[in-house]
């Protein structure tokens, strides 16, 4: 990310975002520094796909939340018996 007013705005919607995700119970993965960084690639990634800050802020909480509530789900499907060691 290069241009200025992408990278100010990306800045504003971590911070954004992450007081929206601290103000609920949403349970984090890893430590502060780790979600804190993970948030920060996501928005990096969301940048060029919202139209404005509050866009970006509210699909990276989506997307950040999503992500740790499948996190728990196994890899195979639901109908199938889990691998014997």
């Amino acid at each position: 990310m290069t241009d200025p007013v992408d990278l100010a705005r990306a800045i504003a919607a971590v911070e954004e975002a992450w007081v929206e995700i601290r103000s609920t119970s949403h349970e984090l993965l890893g430590t502060e520094e780790q979600e804190r960084e993970r948030l920060k690639y996501l928005v990096a990634s969301l940048v060029p796909l919202a139209l404005d800050e509050k866009e970006l802020v509210a699909r990276a909480v989506e997307r950040f939340t999503g992500k740790a509530r499948r996190s728990g789900v196994s890899a195979g499907r639901e109908d199938e018996e889990p691998l014997a060691p």
